[in-house]
Order: C-alpha cells, then structure tokens, then sequence
C-alpha cells in the first residue's frame, strides 16, 4: 500500500501545505563583487601590514558588527582595540594568500604572523559589504603547528 493511499485525503493537504523552495542562485553581479573584494583587500593590507588605522579604517561603518568575542562591535572600538595591540606587536602581519567574494560576502584566507620566527597562524576572515563600507566580520583562526600529519600546508 502506498503512503498516500494509507494517508488518504490527508495527503493532499499535506503536499499542498508544504513550501517550495527554490535553489535557483540570483544573478550575480560581478563587478560590485569585485568592488567589493578590492575594498576588502585594499583595507586588510593597510591596517593589519602597514599598521594604518585611522587612514585606513575610514572603509568600516559606523555601526560595525565584530563576530569575533576578542574584539568589540563598532568603528572607534575596533580601531582602538587594534592600535593597543599594534603597538604591543608591532611585527604583527597577515598575509592575503587567497581571496573570494560572493554576493555581499568577501572571504580572506590569511598567513598572520608576528614575527619572522613566528609559524603564525591561519586565519580564514569573512567580510559583509554595504554600500562601500565593510558592516560586519567573523573570522575562524588555527595555529600552524610545528608538526603535521600530512605534508600538506594550511596554506
């Protein structure tokens, strides 16, 4: 016997009352991606390399939102959080190993190092853009360890 036989007129209703849901992905609009990926980049370079934050902040909204528990939500206090941390390491650096953007969202890929004796660490950081300033950040960071089981990178 079928479900829907054993279901009777309660399947009907039940198929008609379940949503669809599209998979279809909207037009993608590359060039504001790339906009988007450039602003990001362009930023990260400044501030987290050249230790550039007050020229270079001037891309972070207002209002920004900081994922990230170490680190406060806002423009003023993610500029002032990172300048106290500069100054207390000042070989602090992060390398852009990769880059992506989709839609609203910019990805990094990151070698951030404190040091040339420093494996540092690998940091993925994604980024939300609106309208010409970076409104939102999360970041995943792994140590790169001494050893590994593979011979693989993190890079």
């Amino acid at each position: 016997m079928s479900i829907l036989k054993s279901l009777g007129g309660a399947s009907v209703a039940l198929l008609l009352a379940v949503p669809v849901v599209s998979l279809a992905q909207p037009e993608r609009d590359v060039e504001t991606e790339e906009a988007n990926r450039a602003l990001v980049t362009e930023f990260y370079d400044q501030f987290f390399n050249e230790h550039e934050t007050e020229q270079s902040s001037r891309v972070l909204a207002q209002d920004y939102i900081q994922h990230n528990p170490e680190v406060p939500d806002g423009k003023a206090p993610f500029v002032d959080y990172f300048e106290g941390y500069f100054k207390e390491n000042p070989n602090y650096k992060s390398e852009i190993v990769r880059s992506a953007a989709d839609g609203d969202l910019v990805w990094l890929h990151v070698h951030s190092t404190n040091g040339d004796d420093d494996r540092g660490e690998a940091v993925v950081d994604i980024f939300r853009v609106k309208q010409g300033k970076i409104v939102e950040h999360w970041d995943v960071i792994q140590s790169v360890p001494e050893n590994a089981a593979n011979d693989n990178t993190m890079f």
